[in-house]
């Protein structure tokens, strides 16, 4: 009988980490669930708990669960004498889990710079990593690809781009050049003026994906593509020059990557999450999975690509600057960015306001070269506060 594949997961009740739930379902003969942390969605943390059974899982509520007692806030595992596992919370249990070396993977699929010291937590303890958090990269993936590398833990990426270059490589010294695609998003064929007054849910229409609403406003902005860029500079190693995006409206061709000789190699498939979850969190195998149909080259009839419009889509070419000042610039970046997401979709500022702010924060930033983890979460911290700051002083105008 094959031996189960023991897995964690760090944002279980997310939209990876639910799809990855229906991966492993139907590939329950293959896994076993060692923890799920949840977010604040306690109740469906629960749901999960009792359906897949892991020994432990974490939550990020400051509520207890109902009917277990005491919660140490601490992240101190408490039985749960009535289900079976045991109960941890905050980052202390975030860290707890990613120190168990019965996981064989962990896949980290929550969002935020949450993910970070968990991720690097297991590293350090020799266990491989599917990952589906763009912050890990973005904001230290110098310190946490040397850390990889110094304990031979392989980082298998999640994201659909990253995935299919992942795929594609054979001989990462014969490759040339990375190629990522992006849909272009809901504004593709909208003018600039357009993007200036569309609304929140406008930006949250995107025609390909279905994503949370941080990622779904960076897709419409393009940010997502450049956060892409740098994520993708760590993972396999090339300079930023040697990373081209291309827009690509059918979401069927992934990412490509081109071989010194010319050659092109681009990974296909239908526009579904499962296909790349199941493909980190099961390498080197594969296994039939879900498939909400077989793909077809006739029914896709034909595929569209085009160069991204950098005026009306900046965020790259500023992800692109950031990544090349290397050091503390691309947590700057991601930081800024972030909070003023969230400004937009809290109805503060508009959506081209969301590149306007993050530049200014950005041009404003001394950037930090070799930080350590501590400087990068100070900065972090800094960041975010200066851009609240900044989008208020804005409002009150």
């Amino acid at each position: 009988m094959e031996k189960k594949r023991k897995i964690s997961i760090i944002g279980s009740t997310g939209s990876i980490g639910t799809q990855a739930l229906e991966v492993i379902e139907k590939l329950q003969d293959k896994f076993e669930i060692i923890a799920l942390a949840g977010g604040k969605n306690v109740e469906l943390l629960k749901q999960q708990a009792e359906k897949f059974k892991p020994k432990f899982i974490c939550h990020n509520s400051p509520l207890p669960l109902e009917g277990e007692g005491r919660i140490s806030t601490r992240g101190t595992s408490v039985r749960n004498s009535g289900e079976g596992y045991k109960i941890l919370t905050g980052t202390e249990g975030l860290e707890e889990i990613c120190s168990n070396k019965e996981n064989d993977i962990i896949l980290v699929a929550c969002s935020g710079k949450i993910g970070l010291k968990p991720t690097l937590k297991a590293i350090e303890n020799g266990i491989d990593i599917a990952l589906a958090n763009k912050e890990t990269l973005v904001m230290a993936g110098d310190i946490v690809m040397e850390a990889a590398k110094k304990h031979g833990v392989k980082i298998i990426p999640v994201d659909s781009e990253h995935c299919a270059i992942h795929q594609c490589i054979k001989d990462i010294n014969q490759v040339d050049k990375l190629i990522i695609t992006a849909s272009g998003g809901p504004f593709l064929h909208k003018s600039i003026e357009e993007m200036k007054n569309a609304t929140v849910k406008e930006a949250l229409a995107h025609p390909r994906w279905n994503m949370g609403k941080k990622i779904t406003v960076d897709s419409a902005t393009l940010m997502n593509k450049g956060l892409e860029i740098i994520e993708a500079h760590h993972l396999f190693g090339f300079d930023y020059d040697d990373i081209e995006v291309v827009v690509h409206p059918q979401s069927i061709v992934h990412s490509a990557i081109e071989y010194k000789d010319g050659s092109v190699i681009a990974q296909l498939g239908l526009p579904s999450m499962h296909i790349p979850i199941q493909y980190a969190i099961t390498y080197p195998e594969r296994y039939e999975g879900i498939k909400s149909k077989s793909f077809s080259f006739a029914e896709i009839a034909r595929l569209d690509f085009e160069a991204p419009d950098f005026e009306k889509f900046p965020t790259v070419k500023l992800a692109y600057k950031a990544g090349k000042l290397g050091g503390t610039a691309t947590a700057c970046l991601n930081a800024a960015n972030e909070e003023a997401v969230f400004a937009f979709l809290d109805g503060k500022i508009k959506l081209y306001q969301i590149y306007e702010i993050t530049k200014k924060i950005f041009d404003e930033h001394e950037v930090i070269k070799n930080p350590t983890i501590d400087e990068i979460f100070d900065v972090d911290s800094k960041i975010r506060e200066k851009t609240k700051n900044y989008i208020e002083k804005l409002n009150q105008a």
